[in-house]
């Protein structure tokens, strides 16, 4: 009975055959890791790109603002301790450290700067107006002095003073007084809206809110409806 041997030469041919399919798919097996472990850290990222946008959402509106606030606060308490720490005034390094140009851009921030923003509410006007009015105020430390000598403790009164009240006003601050409240008066006399009443003019309302309607559709339509109130009027309307 006869052997079977495997040819030497086929057996060298298919070695160099069989080690580059195995280089060739572990070089692909090494390439899916790598985008495996791409993928598992772009996954992560992602999450962690999602959690904080979530915590962004979730804050007010103006935490960044608040942000901002709170981290000068703390710069500005930290520059306070170190300034007392070594004996110096804070507010004269703070406008030691201030350049022309920033100081020149805040003043005229201020100057452009204007509080009154119109109406808004009688407690606000009212509020506006107590400011305007004690800016307006020059005190006259002579006869703050003179009255303070001549009230004694009484000057600075407790819960058990008698001389509540008993203060009386110069003739001169209740002429400051009256002069204010008269520009007062004729400033808002300026500022009325109150229309003037035109006697001359057609009568077609029955109260004041139908002759402001009637106004506006006149604005609208007037120039449409004209050559019926015409006829209207004339009575030769078909």
């Amino acid at each position: 009975m006869a052997s079977c041997s495997k040819d030497p030469v086929a057996a060298t041919e298919e070695e160099p055959t069989e080690t580059a399919a195995s280089h060739k798919r572990e070089e692909r097996l090494r390439k899916f890791r790598e985008l495996h472990f791409k993928r598992n850290e772009a996954r992560k990222l992602n999450h962690q790109e999602v959690v904080e946008e979530d915590k962004r959402l979730k804050l007010p509106s103006n935490w960044e603002a608040k942000k901002s606030r709170l981290e000068w606060e703390l710069a500005e308490d930290e520059k306070k301790k170190e300034c007392a720490a070594h004996g110096e005034d804070y507010h004269r390094v703070k406008l030691l450290e201030i350049t022309a140009d920033e100081a020149e851009r805040w003043e005229r921030k201020k100057k452009k700067k204007n509080p009154d923003t119109g109406f808004a509410g009688y407690a606000e006007a009212q509020f506006r107006q107590y400011q305007r009015l004690t800016k307006q105020i020059r005190p006259d430390l002579q006869s703050y002095e003179k009255q303070r000598e001549e009230s004694g403790e009484d000057f600075y009164p407790t819960s058990n003073s008698l001389s509540y009240g008993s203060h009386v006003p110069t003739k001169d601050g209740i002429d400051r007084m009256v002069e204010d409240v008269e520009k007062q008066i004729e400033k808002r006399a300026k500022y009325s809206r109150r229309r003037a009443y035109n006697d001359d003019a057609d009568i077609d309302y029955i109260n004041e809110r139908n002759a402001k309607f009637n106004k506006k559709a006149e604005r609208f339509y007037g120039k449409y409806t004209a050559e019926i109130k015409q006829n209207l009027e004339r009575g030769t309307a078909v």
